[in-house]
């Protein structure tokens, strides 16, 4: 009887294991694909994908779609590191010679459809990129995808969409779509889409007359991205709409939004946490996965992101980045491992790696509603504020470059923003030079995005640092994760005093609201008509900017190239035209916004309350809400000016500040105006010496130490795990599961459920068993005693 229910158990939970096994299965036949060539670059990206697919146990197969020539295939060294399918290179095209690498992508997939035995047996193909790493499964009928409708992530800078380039590539530039990075769609549809993405991709790349930033959106005006607006002339052509998703992939070092899980990783772009940083374009040809032992640079540990970022939605931008790097290196060591390499000797971070707090950190993760929102099904929120409504978000914004100088600025308009009570986040756009970012010590000053410099003008050589503005907030707008209807700019050179909202100064979508620059003077003469189509739309504005983010996108590529085409106007550089006292162009980029906007019709409100000039003459009734320090301003002997701080490290040298201005006190009352806007002067440099006390705190300068450099970076992040977190009541214990979450999406079943049912059922079956054997026991102990019983009735009468 006991073997019985033992038999019956087992079988039981077979049947359980059985039934979840088959809740994982997919119910269509999923194919994943992405494309590469030979070489180390694409190689160590190999690892990672595929270290990602196998971690996360995506459904279906995957294949690599190798682009190699017969000679590169001599001493190639990479062909067991992914199923793989050999397609013919077109690197070089066999017909017009131009060498555009990109073309293999598609030419691949045509080739694949062709000629692969996979092809037939799929319903559902997925194509990443090789620089990706997959956070979850990703099922496209879970994503939204349908036949006719496939999902894919949202590219915002093909502007050429829009203009032009779509009329001339296509016959139905209405149904152009700004996408790529993720696809996912229905075999039927790549097979009708594959052959006219070549196709396309080809017509755009010989199109070199209509290269320009101002119709691709690509700043170096190289054709480069042709192979993705092949793709999307290429869908409209054949009438592919797609569902355009912009929470599912996510560049590293961006926070995702509020609910949103990203389970696609994007590493394209460089990206950092404090003074770590990573850039996979400095290892185009490294040969990582072939040098037992080697790591990618290791990144901070969660605790200390915890120490660096308090904010927490920024804190999982900086999570998200790490992770990203913990799981190429994870992927490295394994990989490494498996082709016998020797055991690395021990270190802290191998021993991270494979810990369970790892483990736990990096288990899949499923999708959020959120995350699989579709832009379209966004409903479109009214820009006037209603009081039964929550008012917009806003995101504010500032353009530095690489220096000590924009250092102590950033340092105090990051302090006064974190006192002035503005609403959301704000991103400083950080314009450097590969060359000085590796020198750079200021990377933890402010909440990032990282910008190529443009201060050399890569096609002309001119030298004009101030065109890092547009160019910044371009490429933010094109890269960037932006959860916001309206955008503030400002200047590196302010000091806020309070909130700067929509609401309050009424902008609205196609209402910008700016303050007052009088002395752009172009605007009035021949320089607007030269420049714009609408020089009576001219506005003289500059410092504050607020606009709705509709807007700004329209308006950021026109404020780039009209800055291009006012600096390279030499002749009309001259004061009588400018405005422009030193006569040398420097103030193009203040026209290039006026005329960018003009060219839109994007007329101001203009308002004089929001921003002063310390030392200037101001209105006691208002409450100015920015001080704009971008000239010299002087109380009785007292002065400063920003320029003679040019050179000088106020940053890095401990408790540097600026000379304190006269105590109000000393101050002559006798013209009562005279005294407040003195007081107005005094304010602005006291909030700028209170943020650099403030920041060498921070950073542990001793009090004892008179201008000297602080602990070094190095040592400074050695020990931060011991440091006590923010509010210092506590030691941070370990790598923290706050951040270990994992969604379940209505589709999939977590592990976490799959153990429970399994739990459930081996409890079941124990207690069956404990019951079953209490029982059978429970009768044995009775006959036993009934039996001795009758024998000792017998002895009685014997």
């Amino acid at each position: 009887m006991r073997k019985v229910m033992i038999l019956m158990l087992f079988v039981i939970l077979g049947h359980a294991v059985f039934t979840v096994e088959s809740a994982y299965k997919a119910p269509w036949r999923i194919h994943t694909l992405f494309s590469v060539e030979c070489g180390n670059y694409f190689d160590w990206q190999t690892v990672g994908l595929m270290h990602s697919f196998r971690k996360v146990k995506q459904p279906g197969h995957i294949t690599r779609l190798l682009s190699c020539t017969d000679e590169q295939k001599k001493s190639y060294r990479g062909m067991h590191l992914a199923p793989t399918f050999e397609v013919p290179s077109m690197s070089i095209h066999p017909v017009t010679g131009d060498r555009y690498p990109a073309i293999n992508k598609p030419a691949g997939i045509v080739h694949w459809l062709k000629h692969s035995e996979d092809a037939e047996n799929v319903d559902w193909v997925l194509i990443l990129d090789a620089d990706m790493i997959i956070r979850g499964p990703i099922r496209p009928w879970q994503i939204g995808a349908e036949k006719g409708r496939p999902v894919a992530a949202y590219y915002g800078y093909l502007i050429g969409c829009d203009n032009i380039l779509a009329q001339l590539h296509t016959k139905h530039p209405e149904h152009c779509d700004k996408v790529g990075g993720l696809l996912a769609m229905h075999i039927d549809d790549l097979r009708a889409l594959a052959p006219m993405w070549l196709s396309k991709t080809e017509e755009v790349r010989q199109d070199k007359a209509h290269w320009g930033a101002n119709i691709t959106g690509d700043i170096y005006e190289k054709g480069w991205i042709s192979e993705m607006y092949g793709y999307s002339f290429g869908a409209a052509e054949v009438g592919l709409r797609h569902k355009i998703n912009d929470n599912i992939m996510i560049y590293p070092g961006y926070a995702p939004q509020e609910g949103v899980e990203p389970i696609l990783l994007h590493y394209g772009l460089q990206f950092s946490v404090g003074n770590w940083s990573f850039s996979k374009a400095d290892h185009d040809d490294d040969d990582i996965i072939y040098n037992c032992g080697r790591l990618f640079p290791q990144p901070p540990y969660p605790r200390e992101v915890n120490v660096l970022e308090t904010d927490a939605n920024l804190r999982r931008g900086l999570l998200l980045s790490i992770e990203c790097m913990n799981i190429l290196n994870e992927g490295l060591l394994l990989h490494h491992a498996s082709n016998g390499c020797p055991k690395p000797p021990w270190s802290k971070y191998l021993n991270y790696l494979k810990s369970g707090t790892f483990a736990k950190l990096t288990r899949p993760k499923f999708a959020t509603p959120a995350t699989l929102e579709m832009m379209e099904d966004k409903i479109q929120e009214q820009v006037d504020h209603d009081p039964a409504r929550p008012y917009p978000k806003i995101h504010t914004v500032f353009s530095t470059e690489c220096s000590s100088y924009f250092d102590w600025q950033t340092v105090g308009l990051m302090h006064s923003f974190h006192l002035s009570g503005q609403p959301g986040n704000i991103t400083r756009l950080l314009s450097c030079s590969d060359e000085d970012l590796k020198l750079y010590k200021g990377r933890n000053l402010a909440p990032t995005h990282y910008v190529p410099s443009m201060s050399q003008h890569p096609l002309t050589g001119d030298w004009y640092p101030a065109i890092n503005k547009p160019a910044a907030v371009l490429h933010w707008l094109n890269h960037a994760n932006i959860d916001a209807e309206f955008i503030v700019i400002l200047d590196a050179d302010m000091i806020m005093r309070g909130p700067i909202t929509p609401w309050e100064f009424k902008a609205a979508r196609g209402k910008p609201v700016s303050t007052p620059y009088d002395y752009l003077i172009g605007c009035d003469n021949e320089l607007a008509k030269l420049h714009t189509s609408h020089p009576e739309a001219c506005d003289k504005v500059g410092g504050v900017i607020i606009m709705h983010i509709d807007d700004l996108r329209k308006f950021a590529l026109l404020w780039l190239h009209k800055t291009e085409e006012v600096r390279a106007d030499r002749a009309h550089y001259a004061r009588n035209v400018t405005g422009d006292i030193y006569e040398s162009g420097w103030i193009s980029e203040m026209y290039g916004y006026s005329f960018g906007a003009a060219e839109l019709k994007l007329r101001h409100t203009i308002n004089r309350e929001i921003m002063i000039y310390p030392g200037y003459v101001f209105e006691p009734s208002i409450k100015y809400r920015v001080f704009h320090y971008g000239l010299p301003f002087g109380v009785g002997n007292w002065s400063f000016d920003k320029a003679k701080w040019r050179e000088i490290d106020m940053v890095n040298k401990c408790w540097a500040k600026f000379p304190e201005p006269p105590d109000p006190s000393s101050l002559n009352r006798d013209d009562e105006k005279s005294f407040q806007q003195n007081l107005l002067s005094i304010e602005c440099i006291k909030t700028l010496n209170e943020a650099l006390d403030q920041h060498h705190e921070r950073r542990g300068c001793n009090r004892d130490s008179s201008l000297s450099t602080s602990k070094g970076v190095t040592k400074e992040e050695s020990v931060i795990s011991k440091k006590f977190d923010v509010k210092g009541k506590h030691m941070l214990e370990n790598d923290s599961d706050e951040f270990a979450s994992v969604h379940n999406d209505k589709m999939a079943i977590p592990s976490s459920f799959r153990f429970w049912v399994l739990f459930f059922c081996v409890f079941s079956g124990l207690g069956f068993l404990v019951v079953i054997f209490w029982v059978h026991s429970g009768h044995k102990r009775k006959g036993m005693k009934m039996k001795h019983h009758r024998v000792r009735r017998r002895s009685l009468y014997t």
